[in-house]
């Protein structure tokens, strides 16, 4: 039964990430958390990050803006570390919640009709600082995704841009998380047998979320893309809740 639960949780957060590009970690690690242990869990959903993003990357890489791609990813590793060093900080509470509260506000204001300020051309300003909080966001809570949505949205990116350039970074920083949690221990045999269960429903879903979004039109799924983050605001919100 355990098994057939770690199936189903992983082919919906697979199809969410292959076709909107982000969003897995917020339904995948939660829900894997209440079958097998999170130690487990964590790893297990890192290592399908890299499966995913290694296929999109191999089908879409034309579409990929390998040069924000590059400018996000440098300031992530040194927001990983602050991440880390919040998620063991006293007030980390009101961190989430202050997060939580920009994110809600943000793609709320973006789902009444006014869009955030265009980005004709990439900005370094808005690169590092768009990377640097998608480091501590991952070191923190494992959710990387808000501010690199934040800036595709005011990029205009389509969503095949969208989806295969957030991949073409989700893929060295899921590669190195995975490097620290093997240099932790937390790599065990447990992480390898969920993992190689779980691929004979994660690849269709793979395959099955690039059909679902090539049908998506700009607008549509930009509404989309606000509506999740807004989730991920209020789930972070009720985390930051509970923990004061």
């Amino acid at each position: 039964m355990a098994t057939l639960q770690v199936l189903l949780v992983v082919f919906f957060a697979t199809l969410i990430r292959s076709t909107f590009g982000f969003g897995e970690a917020l339904i995948a690690v939660p829900l894997l958390a209440l079958i097998i242990p999170i130690e487990i869990a964590a790893p297990v959903a890192v290592l399908l990050s890299i499966t995913i993003a290694a296929i999109v990357v191999v089908q879409d890489w034309r579409k990929i803006h390998v040069r924000s791609t590059g400018w996000l990813l440098a300031p992530t590793f040194l927001g990983i570390p602050l991440g880390v060093a919040l998620l063991t900080s006293v007030h980390q509470h009101l961190v989430k919640a202050a997060l939580a509260i920009v994110i809600v506000a943000f793609s709320g204001y973006c789902l009444l009709g006014k869009e955030p300020p265009e980005l004709h051309s990439d900005s370094r300003t808005w690169l590092l600082a768009c990377g640097f909080f998608a480091g501590v966001l991952g070191g923190a809570y494992g959710m990387n995704g808000p501010p690199l949505v934040v800036y595709g949205a005011m990029r205009r990116w389509s969503p095949q841009h969208f989806r295969a350039t957030l991949q073409g970074y989700f893929l060295p920083a899921s590669v190195a998380a995975m490097a620290g949690y093997w240099f932790a221990g937390l790599w065990r045999p447990a992480v390898t047998h969920y993992y190689l269960i779980s691929l004979p429903v994660a690849l269709p879903a793979i395959f099955l979320g690039r059909v679902v979004n090539r049908r998506l039109q700009g607008d549509a799924f930009l509404k989309y893309v606000h509506a999740g983050l807004i989730c991920v605001g209020l789930l972070l919100l009720i985390q930051a809740i509970r923990q004061a």
